[in-house]
């Protein structure tokens, strides 16, 4: 059986890199579920508040439709029916409120069965999404291209925001743009770049990833207007492992050719201390200046 289109389009982000899906296939519980993981703690919390008053009032509605069905609720008082349904769904029963006929006892039955697959959900999302490792690094919001070594280099910086060192980092970058084919056809090439290092045993702070552009490199010569014109697009991803909680954590960032400063590079975040510790100024990791001054 064929899988069903989604009518709507459906946006998916790749850092600064925004795709727009269209005529993709339409989600489905799985994606709901994923869908909620991804969402931040406050959005996280209005929807299941969200939910949870939802089914309240739902079911407080139900209570007012069958009349006195319930012992001890006011007739006609919406209040007291939302409360009632608070506590059946959470399956809690003061025992001064209770079913008074068939009508109330099955509306009750299905709603304390809801309560209990509900606190379940509930539970699981938030295990998960306490229990399941983040990355937790942060991008320089701009890329670099300058003299390193005597060679034009490109360059990004990346952060470890944890508070303990995270170890066996791989780090990969890619681009893609528009080329001709066959001296007529554009097509969306991908590129590989190579890194001066893409591993590292111990990732503790900040670092940064430099490719160096030379006669080898799909960037060599490359210019601003060049990138627009062929709508590059840079990727960048990290790999490592938490060693806390020893798992493997991944983050990813993207560029467009807005975000490359031609002629820059990074203000230094790290100093030397006599007795050999490190700083390093997270708060000036996005700072560049101009080689030129």
């Amino acid at each position: 059986m064929p899988e069903r289109k989604s009518p709507s389009a459906i946006t998916t982000q790749a850092g600064k890199i925004q795709f727009v899906r269209t005529n993709s296939v339409k989600p489905g519980l799985r994606d709901l579920y994923r869908s909620i993981l991804a969402l931040s703690w406050p959005q996280f919390a209005v929807v299941v508040l969200s939910v949870y008053l939802l089914l309240n009032v739902l079911f407080a509605c139900t209570y007012l439709a069958g009349g006195v069905c319930i012992t001890g609720m006011l007739p006609g008082s919406f209040s007291s029916a939302f409360f009632y349904s608070v506590q059946t769904l959470s399956t809690v029963g003061f025992g001064h409120l209770h079913p008074a006929n068939l009508y109330g006892d099955v509306v009750t039955t299905i709603e304390i069965v809801v309560g209990m697959f509900f606190t379940a959900v509930i539970t699981g999302l938030i295990f998960v999404r306490f229990s399941r490792p983040v990355a937790r690094l942060l991008f320089s919001e701009k890329m670099v291209i300058s003299n390193y070594n005597g060679k034009p280099t490109l360059q990004i910086r990346v952060a470890n925001l944890h508070h303990q060192a995270m170890v066996e980092a791989e780090f990969r970058m890619m681009i893609v743009r528009k080329e001709l084919i066959d001296g007529d056809d554009a097509a969306r090439r991908f590129h590989t770049l190579k890194l001066e290092f893409d591993r590292l045993v111990i990732f503790p702070a900040a670092v940064t990833i430099r490719h160096v552009i030379d006669e080898t490199s799909p960037l060599h010569g490359v210019t601003y207007a060049q990138l627009e014109a062929s709508a590059t697009r840079f990727m960048t991803s990290i790999v490592c492992i938490d060693t806390v909680i020893q798992a493997p954590v991944q983050s990813q960032m993207g560029y467009v050719a807005s975000d490359v400063c031609f002629g820059h590079r990074f203000v230094e975040i790290y100093t030397d201390h006599p007795d050999g510790r490190l700083e390093v100024d997270y708060g000036r990791l996005h700072e560049t200046e101009s080689i030129n001054g």
